[in-house]
Formats: C-alpha cells, structure tokens, sequence
C-alpha cells in the first residue's frame, strides 16, 4: 500500500537537498510552523502514556477522531530546543492528519532517514522515529477499534 501522497510529496522535496546546511535551513523552516497541541485536546503535564519514547525532546503524541474516520495529530516538544521533533510534528501533522488510517499504519520509521539524513544520531534517531511509530500505533488502534 503506498504512503499517503502529502508524505510522498515531503520525501521527494528531501530527496533533493544535497547540503547539510540546506537540510538543517529546510528543517528549521518547518520547526517555526510548529503549533503546540491545542489546550481543548491536552494541557501540561502530559500524561506518560502519551510520551514518546527514547524521545530527547519530550515529545508527546495525541490522534483526535475525525468525522470522516481519519485522525487529526497533534503533537507536544516539551524542549524548546527540540527543533527536530517540531519540524517533524510538522510534517506528520500536514502529511498524515486526515490520510486514509491503512496508509498512515504502513508508514515506515525510516522516514526519519530519508528526511533528517543518514548521519543522524543515533539518540534522535530513536526519539523521532518513536514519534512515526506512535502515530502509527494510534492509527492502527483507531482501525481496530
């Protein structure tokens, strides 16, 4: 099943930065997008459960219900520092938010990969990747439900 086409989109355009400095500029763009989670769906402190793990960012993770049986994302960085969990809330947030539920449960972890670059750490690396996989999970457990 192919990714959501907003996800496809974001991938392509990642495709094409050759320079670190073009990268962490692309990035840093998206990260000022960053809206926090909006005080009707959570306010601090944020329950455990919605904490991601591994994350240095302290990033945490809400799937709200949509009419249409899509889920809208939305994302917490407790870290103001957490440039990289905000620009990657940003992402998911634009590219999953209101995507068909089995595209969302087959996106891959690797994504972070493909936009953050190989030589990331391998700390943020498993913190954003948690962030892809508890987004699928609450996918997968909107499906089922």
């Amino acid at each position: 099943m192919p990714i959501p086409d907003k996800l496809q989109e974001v991938l392509d355009d990642f495709a094409f930065v050759t320079t670190r400095s073009e990268r962490a500029e692309l990035l840093i763009d998206l990260a000022d997008r960053f809206e926090p989670v909006p005080e009707r769906i959570a306010t601090a402190p944020y329950p455990e459960d919605r904490r991601v793990p591994f994350c240095e960012s302290e990033a945490f993770v809400w799937a709200e219900p949509q009419d249409d049986d899509s889920l809208k994302f939305h994302f917490a960085v407790e870290n103001p520092q957490g440039l990289s969990a905000m620009a990657l809330a940003v992402i998911l947030d634009q590219s999953l938010s209101g995507a068909p539920l089995e595209q969302v449960t087959e996106v891959s972890p690797d994504i972070v990969l493909e936009i953050f670059g190989k030589d990331i750490s391998m700390g943020k690396g498993q913190g954003l990747m948690g962030m892809v996989t508890m987004v699928q999970s609450k996918a997968k457990h909107h499906l089922s439900g």
